[in-house]
């Protein structure tokens, strides 16, 4: 049973289906990479800020003073501030607050583990702390013989963070619309243009004449045979390939000059409407053909071959038939009948007023059937008259007599 979605709703949907999957992988791996490239710039932004704290002249110098956090927390603010940070924090080799949002954790101990940058080495990751959730960076902070005196810790909030890179997916959101709308439209087309190829048909359709082509031209006892402009042979049936005496799979996409001889090479290129006969090795066909050149051009053909072999043989017979009985006409001589015989039943039945076939047979010592063959002959050929005697008992009696001089 057909399906009753149309072949244009078909392709239509299974493009635009894809065009939906595509555009949503590509939309999800843009989002992570946006997302990535959102956190990298944002860490490069960090330990750059946390880098000129741990270096500032002032915030090194504030470590000497008995209240640090009177110098390095303005300093602090002012730089979390301009950078559009959630927070700058400078600790102590205690992990000892000296600037924070917060004014009220200053002096309190970090809330997070401190022991790596005060190891020396730098720390990017993500950590809960009094603020929450951030992605934050620490630096450590030396004095100017390359002790680690302190710590310098910059973050945004992870919640920031995500507000951020859903604002910027609105643009990508609105780009995955726009391609999708755009693929769709372009599905359509595609369909207009399919359609148009297979002349609006539908695959039930399709699918009827391929059947229908297959059935016939396999079953045709006519050899057909179609080329391309190329030169090459598309198409060939089982019929054309018994009568070129090959193999049908040897003349598909091959060279019709390698194939064919030169004789259905002429009738294929100059065309032929009423046939011209042609001797394929043991095969009598007469090959017609559509012409592959017109106005000079090389264009498509096709070759038919019908296979008169076998009445070849037949007009050959009767031709042969013919020239025996005009041979044996000619010298008056039906088959069976000898010369000979026929001069010496002449000459009995000359030698009598008349007489009948058992009376000739009976002279020349032959049988009366084989005497009578021969006076038949003499009657059908005018030299003797054939005559009925009802003289006899029963069924007359058949009795010959010469005509003139015989």
């Amino acid at each position: 049973m057909a399906s009753k979605m149309t072949l244009r709703v078909h392709l239509l949907v299974l493009q635009a289906l894809i065009v939906f999957l595509v555009t949503l992988a590509t939309g999800i791996v843009a989002g992570a990479f946006q997302e990535q490239a959102l956190r990298e710039a944002y860490k490069d932004r960090m330990q750059a800020v946390a880098q000129s704290i741990a270096a500032l002249p002032p915030v090194l110098a504030a470590f000497d003073d008995p209240d640090p956090a009177e110098a390095i927390q303005p300093i602090a603010e002012v730089i979390r501030e301009a950078s559009d940070l959630a927070y700058v924090v400078v600790s102590d080799a205690d992990g000892i607050r000296y600037s924070h949002p917060n004014p009220d954790r200053i002096g309190e101990m970090v809330s997070t583990d401190p022991s790596i940058p005060l190891s020396g080495e730098v720390f990017v990751g993500t950590q809960t702390g009094t603020l929450g959730t951030s992605w934050r960076v620490k630096v450590p902070i030396r004095d100017d013989d390359g002790a680690v005196i302190g710590a310098a810790s910059v973050g945004i909030l992870e919640s920031d963070l995500h507000k951020e890179f859903t604002a910027n997916l609105t643009w990508l959101i609105s780009a995955m619309l726009a391609a999708a709308v755009l693929g769709v439209f372009g599905s359509a087309w595609v369909t207009s243009v399919i359609r148009r190829r297979i002349y609006r048909l539908e695959p039930h359709q399709i699918a009827a004449l391929v059947q229908n082509q297959e059935t016939t031209l396999h079953r045709l006892s006519e050899g057909v045979i179609t080329v391309n402009r190329a030169g090459r042979i598309t198409l060939a049936n089982d019929a054309a390939a018994r009568l070129l005496e090959t193999d049908a799979q040897d003349l598909e996409d091959a060279a019709a000059d390698e194939v064919l001889d030169e004789q259905l090479l002429a009738v294929l290129r100059d065309g032929e409407d009423a046939g011209r006969p042609v001797i394929v090795g043991s095969h009598v066909l007469v090959a017609r053909s559509t012409g592959s050149r017109h106005d000079g051009v090389d264009v498509e053909a096709t070759l038919l071959l019908r296979d008169h072999t076998e009445l070849h043989d037949v007009v050959h017979r009767v031709e042969a038939a013919d020239a025996i009985i005009a041979f044996r006409q000619r010298f008056g001589l039906p088959k069976g009948l000898s010369a000979e015989t026929l001069d010496r039943v002449s000459a009995a039945l000359a030698a009598r007023p008349e007489a009948s076939a058992t009376e000739i047979g009976e002279d020349l010592h032959i049988s009366r059937v084989s005497a009578r063959r021969y006076l038949e002959h003499l009657a059908s050929s005018g030299q003797a008259i054939r005559t009925l005697d009802y003289s006899t008992k029963g069924r007359p009696s058949t009795r010959y007599r010469p005509r003139g001089t015989i």
